[in-house]
């Protein structure tokens, strides 16, 4: 087995193979400085701060789309296809124009369906949905309010702002616990109308199974710093792998978690324990993801893993109306020559190359799960930031089969 690069700071559960030999170095703070050009994996914290979520007894994790959505589950069972959109770190603290943007192009999408190009019919939010920390009275105007003409239900996993308690300099005292605002409006036992506009959801926890028409959706809780379980703990862990195991055969399999596996941004990069834990499940049950969806580094970037006879996506899409000025986009490393970094980069990893990346205008992604060619096809559309440019295009697509 080959030593992963990160192996000294893990725990001691084995690590799956990596494809190529890499070397352990000591923990330097993270940023592109402290890590070598093209390495897509930031040196993980030595004690990350975990938040202990809310008890769950893992029981009853899986929601039915038919359950919450009987019309629109059975209406892709008969077309064959299934439609969606995602994106993260939503949250407009700095305020609401770039998330009412996106909300109103995706939302154009459903109004300009037709037989042969469904509607998409709901949102997945990638996390951060209310900065800073999740505050259950903020979900008016940095949710409720921006989607209030988004004609489709929205789903969601927590991302690092979702569950944090701490405090900035000047914040008011947090007095709500870790994921209170996230649980009242996303996964309350009953529906209500905390607001006018929607009625809050009832996913079964704060990391989740979506079993939908052709695919299985695992939703994975990566906490305030970007790892599953507490040092020492698998509870997570093993439930993803348990998940994995029972997905069907025959449906696409995407992961979506707040924090990227690889990132090459500037700002963040990618999460070694992410990278590890979805490894891990590989490697236990054979089943390799169709897609990995991540959000919190505020840029697109598709990277290629190469995994046997497989092309994996692994999306990061989290520009979602936080960074509402180029300035708060996270900018890509460039090249030596400071021009961007070209397609098909090829990064450390030797299996894995950065594709596609986009760091000057938000966007969205438009998920298209075709029942009958048995493929997953993913789409980036921008809105820009200039008036008079065109917004809603397409930049980046990939079709990949499951």
């Amino acid at each position: 087995m080959v030593a992963h690069k990160y192996e000294k700071f893990l725990r001691t559960t084995p690590i799956p193979p990596h494809s190529a030999p890499v070397t352990a170095r000591p923990h330097k703070p993270i940023g592109k400085a402290h890590r070598p050009p093209g390495d897509p994996s930031s040196p993980p914290k030595p004690y990350p701060r975990f938040v202990p979520p809310p008890p769950t007894n893992l029981n009853n994790l899986s929601l039915p789309l038919d359950v919450i959505l009987p019309d629109e589950a059975a209406a892709a069972e008969k077309s064959g296809v299934l439609v969606f959109h995602s994106v993260g770190d939503t949250g407009g603290i700095h305020g609401d124009d770039v998330e009412k943007a996106i909300a109103g192009e995706m939302d154009n999408q459903i109004s300009a369906a037709t037989a042969a190009s469904p509607a998409p019919v709901f949102y997945y939010n990638l996390g951060d949905v209310v900065y800073f920390n999740g505050e259950s009275n903020l979900y008016d105007s940095q949710f409720y309010e921006p989607y209030q003409n988004y004609h489709a239900t929205i789903f969601a996993i927590a991302g690092n702002h979702d569950g944090d308690t701490s405090t900035r300099p000047g914040d008011p005292v947090d007095t709500e616990p870790s994921l209170f605002g996230f649980m009242r409006n996303f996964c309350d036992t009953a529906s209500h109308h905390d607001s006018p506009y929607r009625s809050t959801m009832t996913q079964p926890y704060v990391y989740w199974v979506l079993e939908a028409p052709f695919v299985t959706i695992v939703g994975l809780y990566s906490n305030v710093d970007g790892t599953l379980d507490a040092r020492g703990t698998s509870e997570q862990q093993q439930w993803f792998q348990n998940q994995v195991a029972a997905a069907a055969k025959d449906n696409a399999l995407l992961v979506a978690v707040h924090h990227p596996p690889y990132s090459l941004d500037t700002t963040h990069g990618g999460y070694p324990d992410i990278e590890i834990a979805i490894d891990r499940v590989i490697q236990a049950t054979g089943r390799v993801p169709t897609a990995v969806l991540s959000g919190h580094v505020h840029s697109y970037q598709r990277f290629e893993r190469t995994l046997g006879d497989k092309k994996v996506p692994y999306i990061v899409a989290g520009a979602g109306g936080y960074a509402n000025t180029e300035k708060l986009l996270h900018k890509i490393e460039t090249s030596a020559n400071g021009k961007p970094l070209p397609d098909s980069f090829q990064t450390t990893h030797q299996d894995l190359k950065l594709m596609s990346h986009n760091d000057k205008a938000p966007g969205f992604l438009r998920l298209i799960i075709d029942g009958n060619k048995k493929n997953l096809t993913i789409e980036y559309f921008v809105v820009p930031f200039f008036p008079g440019t065109p917004t809603g295009t397409s930049t980046d697509s990939v079709t990949v089969p499951w």
